[in-house]
């Protein structure tokens, strides 16, 4: 008698770009998903940072070796909401295999921005976040602030920082992740206004930047006249000034919930999240904040059986322990309704009240247009052409309006030249 020789797993690619604690996590999940069945195996690959992981899984696509699954964070989602033949939807891949999500079984706002034209779901939120303001208690009690009475309003936060300056000038005192990211699209949206017209994009691609306004300029003015000062520390484009905080390098630091794996295991010092600041004269309490992180979309040009594991796959990222495994060992939220209830209930957020600050930013009041996510085409182009114009107005060579005046005419241009090519 010939010998059975066993069937090999399938195996199936998920490109992301979660490195440190919550690169593990992403690993962790892969394999549990392995250890529990044998038919399919998840292979997770880092691809660097976010806009090289979206870059790459492109171009693998062009080249007809993409993988799977490719983690998208938020501002890619305009560019992949368009590339039509090269993503296949999550609630077909879904249904094909006998199962359905609906988006009303995620929290508010979240499957918003992960919507397919026809209203089904695109892509499966995996790791979202918000970005939330993280506070050194040491450095506060040097600098003889109240460590127990934390700033909640950016003029207070102004106060703090230049305190911090006085109290120790060779340090950091404020600095932000992402600057786009907090001085533009959270900070619209925390004060109830657009970003872009078209709901910021969510209602069609023939949207408008209009950020050049009184707030924005005015806040950048803020940020230009601490940064003259030496109170605010510029700590480039994307996350990479994190490092400052985490050391214990700076005193007040706004950047991504999902800090909280890496800094839980190597901060050495005293430290807070408090919800992102606003300005009180134009809001009596802030409104919503847009979700960052990120979903995986299911890449075009895979067999059935690859699509079934992918399924499987997506289904074990939903399930209790999964969603519980992510919200009990990162600074990302439950995406689902019922992991949400599941942590109330459980206790978890009356014992790291903490965690609870970023899923609280953006469910603790009802969406409007302006705060229901933000979905603009070759996001990554757009941010970098802002990016160029925060620095211009930090170097002094523009006028905080005449900074935003040119992102927005900059951007609308970007934004024009997509439209045309994805409406041929």
């Amino acid at each position: 008698m010939s010998p059975v020789t066993p069937h090999a797993a399938t195996e199936l690619q998920l490109w992301h770009s979660l490195d440190g604690a919550n690169g593990a996590l992403v690993a962790r999940i892969a394999e549990e998903f392995n250890a529990s069945q044998s038919t399919y195996r998840v292979i997770t690959i880092y691809k660097g940072p976010y806009a090289e992981t979206i870059n790459g899984g492109i171009a693998a696509y062009r080249a007809g070796v993409a993988p799977h699954l490719l983690q998208v964070f938020e501002v890619g989602n305009g560019t992949m909401a368009a590339a039509i033949g090269a993503v296949k939807p999550v609630s077909e891949v879904l249904s094909a295999a006998g199962s359905t999500v609906a988006p009303d079984a995620f929290l508010p706002v979240i499957a918003t921005n992960y919507l397919a034209r026809d209203g089904s779901m695109l892509s499966l939120p995996f790791n979202i976040s918000a970005m939330v303001m993280w506070v050194n208690l040491d450095r506060f009690q040097q600098a003889g602030l109240d460590p127990q009475r934390l700033p909640e309003t950016w003029p207070q936060v102004f106060v703090a920082a230049r305190a911090l300056k006085h109290a120790e000038p060779s340090k950091c005192a404020l600095s932000t992740a992402w600057p786009t990211w907090a001085h533009i699209e959270q900070l619209s949206a925390w004060h109830g206004q657009p970003v872009a017209s078209r709901a910021n994009g969510l209602d069609g691609f023939d949207a408008e930047l209009v950020f050049n306004k009184p707030l924005q300029v005015r806040h950048l003015q803020n940020i230009v006249d601490l940064n003259r000062e030496g109170a605010f520390s510029y700590s480039g484009r994307t996350n990479r000034g994190e490092a400052q905080f985490i050391s214990g390098e700076c005193g007040i630091f706004l950047t991504s919930s999902s800090m909280y794996g890496t800094i839980a295991a190597r901060g050495h010092f005293r430290w807070a999240i408090q919800p992102m600041p606003y300005y009180p004269d134009l809001v009596d309490t802030p409104k919503n904040a847009i979700l960052g992180g990120g979903s995986l979309y299911v890449m075009q040009g895979k067999t059935s059986q690859e699509y079934a594991g992918v399924a499987a796959f997506l289904n074990f990222v939903l399930s209790f322990p999964v969603q519980s495994l992510i919200y009990r060992n990162s600074g990302y939220m439950p995406v689902t309704r019922a992991a949400y209830a599941d942590a109330q209930a459980s206790g978890f957020y009356k014992r790291y009240p903490m965690l609870q600050v970023a899923v609280r930013e953006i469910t603790d009041r009802e969406p409007t247009r302006e705060t229901s996510g933000l979905r603009l085409g070759n996001m990554l182009q757009i941010r970098d052409i802002w990016a160029d114009e925060i620095e211009a107005a930090l170097a002094g060579t523009k006028a905080p309006q005449q900074a935003l005046d040119d992102a927005v005419a900059r951007g609308n241009a970007v934004l024009r030249l997509f439209q045309r090519r994805t409406s041929r």
